[in-house]
Protein backbone atom coordinates (compact mmCIF):
# COMPACT_ATOMS: atom_id res chain seq x y z
CA UNK A 1 0.00 0.00 0.00
CA UNK A 2 1.38 3.25 -0.74
CA UNK A 3 1.72 5.90 1.78
CA UNK A 4 1.71 9.41 1.38
CA UNK A 5 3.62 11.42 3.75
CA UNK A 6 2.12 15.35 4.28
CA UNK A 7 4.96 17.06 6.25
CA UNK A 8 2.69 20.90 6.16
CA UNK A 9 -0.02 19.40 8.08
CA UNK A 10 1.24 16.59 9.94
CA UNK A 11 -0.97 14.19 8.42
CA UNK A 12 -0.20 10.75 7.03
CA UNK A 13 -2.33 8.99 4.75
CA UNK A 14 -1.63 5.33 3.61
CA UNK A 15 -5.31 5.46 1.61
CA UNK A 16 -7.05 1.81 0.86
CA UNK A 17 -9.28 3.19 -1.84
CA UNK A 18 -9.40 6.37 -3.42
CA UNK A 19 -13.56 7.27 -3.92
CA UNK A 20 -14.00 9.36 -7.28
CA UNK A 21 -17.16 11.61 -8.20
CA UNK A 22 -18.17 12.38 -11.64
CA UNK A 23 -20.74 15.47 -12.36
CA UNK A 24 -20.44 17.20 -9.72
CA UNK A 25 -20.63 20.79 -11.25
CA UNK A 26 -23.35 21.68 -13.84
CA UNK A 27 -21.54 23.42 -15.94
CA UNK A 28 -18.96 20.44 -16.32
CA UNK A 29 -21.52 18.21 -16.60
CA UNK A 30 -22.99 20.51 -19.50
CA UNK A 31 -19.50 20.65 -21.35
CA UNK A 32 -19.29 16.73 -21.37
CA UNK A 33 -22.77 16.51 -22.77
CA UNK A 34 -24.21 14.80 -19.83
CA UNK A 35 -27.44 15.17 -17.76
CA UNK A 36 -26.94 16.43 -14.06
CA UNK A 37 -26.99 13.52 -11.94
CA UNK A 38 -30.08 12.78 -9.54
CA UNK A 39 -27.19 10.74 -7.42
CA UNK A 40 -23.31 10.84 -6.88
CA UNK A 41 -21.87 9.45 -9.55
CA UNK A 42 -18.85 7.29 -8.06
CA UNK A 43 -16.46 5.71 -9.88
CA UNK A 44 -12.69 4.00 -7.92
CA UNK A 45 -9.01 4.70 -8.55
CA UNK A 46 -6.15 2.70 -7.38
CA UNK A 47 -3.83 3.67 -4.80
CA UNK A 48 -0.83 3.30 -7.42
CA UNK A 49 -2.25 6.12 -9.26
CA UNK A 50 -1.07 8.64 -6.70
CA UNK A 51 1.97 11.01 -7.13
CA UNK A 52 2.60 14.32 -4.65
CA UNK A 53 4.11 17.48 -5.09
CA UNK A 54 6.96 17.74 -7.46
CA UNK A 55 5.80 14.39 -8.90
CA UNK A 56 5.09 13.76 -12.91
CA UNK A 57 1.87 12.89 -14.81
CA UNK A 58 3.05 9.88 -17.15
CA UNK A 59 0.86 10.25 -20.11
CA UNK A 60 0.66 6.04 -21.28
CA UNK A 61 1.08 5.56 -24.91
CA UNK A 62 -2.11 3.82 -24.82
CA UNK A 63 -3.84 7.12 -25.17
CA UNK A 64 -3.88 10.76 -27.39
CA UNK A 65 -5.91 12.77 -25.42
CA UNK A 66 -5.44 13.07 -21.38
CA UNK A 67 -7.49 15.74 -19.47
CA UNK A 68 -6.70 17.56 -16.54
CA UNK A 69 -9.84 17.90 -13.90
CA UNK A 70 -8.94 20.45 -10.66
CA UNK A 71 -10.70 18.87 -7.93
CA UNK A 72 -10.77 19.28 -3.95
CA UNK A 73 -9.65 16.00 -1.96
CA UNK A 74 -11.29 14.80 1.29
CA UNK A 75 -9.46 12.71 3.86
CA UNK A 76 -11.18 10.59 6.24
CA UNK A 77 -10.02 10.29 9.39
CA UNK A 78 -12.21 8.21 11.24
CA UNK A 79 -14.23 5.58 9.20
CA UNK A 80 -17.74 4.56 9.10
CA UNK A 81 -20.74 2.69 7.52
CA UNK A 82 -24.03 4.33 6.89
CA UNK A 83 -22.60 7.44 7.94
CA UNK A 84 -25.56 10.50 8.64
CA UNK A 85 -24.94 13.45 6.70
CA UNK A 86 -25.14 15.99 9.85
CA UNK A 87 -22.36 14.28 11.27
CA UNK A 88 -20.44 13.01 7.91
CA UNK A 89 -17.79 16.30 8.19
CA UNK A 90 -16.42 14.75 11.96
CA UNK A 91 -15.12 11.77 9.68
CA UNK A 92 -13.19 14.19 7.72
CA UNK A 93 -9.10 14.65 9.15
CA UNK A 94 -8.09 16.57 6.10
CA UNK A 95 -8.25 18.82 2.76
CA UNK A 96 -6.05 19.09 -0.21
CA UNK A 97 -5.51 19.65 -3.69
CA UNK A 98 -5.90 17.09 -6.35
CA UNK A 99 -6.20 16.29 -10.19
CA UNK A 100 -8.10 13.93 -11.73
CA UNK A 101 -6.12 12.84 -15.20
CA UNK A 102 -8.58 11.43 -17.28
CA UNK A 103 -7.51 9.66 -20.65
CA UNK A 104 -10.62 11.16 -22.53
CA UNK A 105 -10.39 9.10 -25.30
CA UNK A 106 -10.38 5.77 -23.52
CA UNK A 107 -13.10 7.24 -21.42
CA UNK A 108 -15.20 8.07 -24.63
CA UNK A 109 -14.77 4.88 -26.42
CA UNK A 110 -15.43 2.77 -22.97
CA UNK A 111 -18.52 5.39 -23.12
CA UNK A 112 -19.63 4.23 -26.13
CA UNK A 113 -19.34 0.21 -25.12
CA UNK A 114 -21.44 0.80 -22.18
CA UNK A 115 -18.18 -0.14 -20.36
CA UNK A 116 -16.33 0.85 -16.83
CA UNK A 117 -13.69 4.08 -16.76
CA UNK A 118 -11.51 2.12 -14.89
CA UNK A 119 -9.00 1.68 -17.39
CA UNK A 120 -9.56 5.52 -18.62
CA UNK A 121 -9.00 6.65 -15.00
CA UNK A 122 -6.63 4.48 -13.24
CA UNK A 123 -3.24 5.28 -15.05
CA UNK A 124 -0.12 5.06 -12.68
CA UNK A 125 0.68 9.24 -11.71
CA UNK A 126 -3.25 9.88 -12.66
CA UNK A 127 -4.24 10.89 -9.35
CA UNK A 128 -1.89 14.25 -8.29
CA UNK A 129 -2.09 14.84 -4.42
CA UNK A 130 -1.04 18.18 -2.51
CA UNK A 131 -0.09 17.91 0.95
CA UNK A 132 -3.46 17.97 2.89
CA UNK A 133 -4.58 20.34 5.37
CA UNK A 134 -5.97 19.91 8.32
CA UNK A 135 -10.13 20.09 8.44
CA UNK A 136 -10.07 22.28 11.52
CA UNK A 137 -7.72 24.87 9.67
CA UNK A 138 -9.84 24.44 6.23
CA UNK A 139 -13.40 25.09 7.87
CA UNK A 140 -16.60 24.47 5.59
CA UNK A 141 -15.09 23.38 2.71
CA UNK A 142 -18.34 24.54 0.89
CA UNK A 143 -16.45 27.57 0.64
CA UNK A 144 -12.93 27.18 -0.82
CA UNK A 145 -11.77 28.61 -4.62
CA UNK A 146 -9.35 26.21 -6.12
CA UNK A 147 -7.46 26.99 -9.02
CA UNK A 148 -5.39 25.06 -12.09
CA UNK A 149 -2.67 27.01 -13.83
CA UNK A 150 -1.09 25.52 -16.73
CA UNK A 151 2.35 27.01 -18.03
CA UNK A 152 1.18 29.61 -16.25
CA UNK A 153 -2.28 30.36 -17.43
CA UNK A 154 -5.61 29.88 -15.62
CA UNK A 155 -7.88 27.05 -16.71
CA UNK A 156 -9.94 26.08 -14.47
CA UNK A 157 -11.69 28.04 -11.35
CA UNK A 158 -13.75 25.89 -8.82
CA UNK A 159 -15.69 27.51 -6.64
CA UNK A 160 -16.77 24.30 -4.06
CA UNK A 161 -20.21 26.10 -2.93
CA UNK A 162 -21.39 24.74 -6.50
CA UNK A 163 -21.01 21.08 -6.08
CA UNK A 164 -23.99 19.85 -7.03
CA UNK A 165 -23.64 17.13 -3.59
CA UNK A 166 -21.56 18.96 -1.25
CA UNK A 167 -18.86 16.96 0.57
CA UNK A 168 -20.89 15.78 3.54
CA UNK A 169 -23.17 14.25 1.27
CA UNK A 170 -20.65 12.25 -0.69
CA UNK A 171 -19.07 11.22 2.92
CA UNK A 172 -23.03 9.84 3.53
CA UNK A 173 -23.78 8.70 0.00
CA UNK A 174 -20.34 6.94 0.03
CA UNK A 175 -20.56 5.31 3.10
CA UNK A 176 -24.09 3.23 1.89
CA UNK A 177 -21.77 1.64 -0.66
CA UNK A 178 -18.17 1.68 0.82
CA UNK A 179 -17.37 1.27 4.97
CA UNK A 180 -15.23 4.41 5.36
CA UNK A 181 -11.83 3.72 6.90
CA UNK A 182 -8.95 6.02 8.12
CA UNK A 183 -7.11 7.02 5.10
CA UNK A 184 -9.61 6.72 2.18
CA UNK A 185 -9.99 9.77 -0.21
CA UNK A 186 -12.96 11.56 -1.99
CA UNK A 187 -11.58 13.17 -5.10
CA UNK A 188 -15.28 15.31 -5.05
CA UNK A 189 -15.52 16.61 -8.85
CA UNK A 190 -14.34 18.89 -11.07
CA UNK A 191 -15.65 22.57 -12.35
CA UNK A 192 -15.51 23.20 -16.10
CA UNK A 193 -13.02 24.04 -18.45
CA UNK A 194 -11.25 20.56 -18.13
CA UNK A 195 -8.62 20.29 -21.34
CA UNK A 196 -6.13 18.10 -22.81
CA UNK A 197 -2.35 18.51 -21.60
CA UNK A 198 0.72 17.66 -23.63
CA UNK A 199 4.59 16.71 -22.88
CA UNK A 200 6.15 19.36 -21.32
CA UNK A 201 2.91 20.86 -19.86
CA UNK A 202 3.39 22.09 -16.14
CA UNK A 203 0.54 21.94 -13.57
CA UNK A 204 0.27 24.07 -10.80
CA UNK A 205 -2.92 23.97 -8.58
CA UNK A 206 -3.70 26.73 -6.01
CA UNK A 207 -5.96 27.15 -3.10
CA UNK A 208 -6.01 29.50 -0.50
CA UNK A 209 -5.04 28.44 2.81
CA UNK A 210 -3.40 25.27 0.70
CA UNK A 211 0.38 24.62 -0.16
CA UNK A 212 0.23 24.62 -4.18
CA UNK A 213 0.56 20.96 -6.04
CA UNK A 214 3.02 21.67 -9.12
CA UNK A 215 3.12 18.73 -11.12
CA UNK A 216 5.21 17.92 -14.58
CA UNK A 217 3.95 15.81 -17.81
CA UNK A 218 6.07 13.59 -19.42
CA UNK A 219 5.06 10.74 -22.48
CA UNK A 220 5.70 7.25 -21.16
CA UNK A 221 8.84 5.68 -22.95
CA UNK A 222 9.16 2.29 -23.83
CA UNK A 223 11.45 0.35 -25.17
Amino acid sequence: MMEIALPTSGLVTSPGKLICIGRNYARHASEMQSDVPEEPVIFLKPPSALVGQGGKVVLPSASQDVHHELELVVAIGRGGKNIPVDEALNHVDGYGIGLDMTARDIQAEAKRQGLPWTVAKGFDTFAPLGALVSAHEVGDPQQLTLELYVNGSLRQRAHTAEMIFPVADLIAYSSTIFTLMPGDLIFTGTPEGVAAVEEGDRLEARGEGFPDLRIKVLRERRN
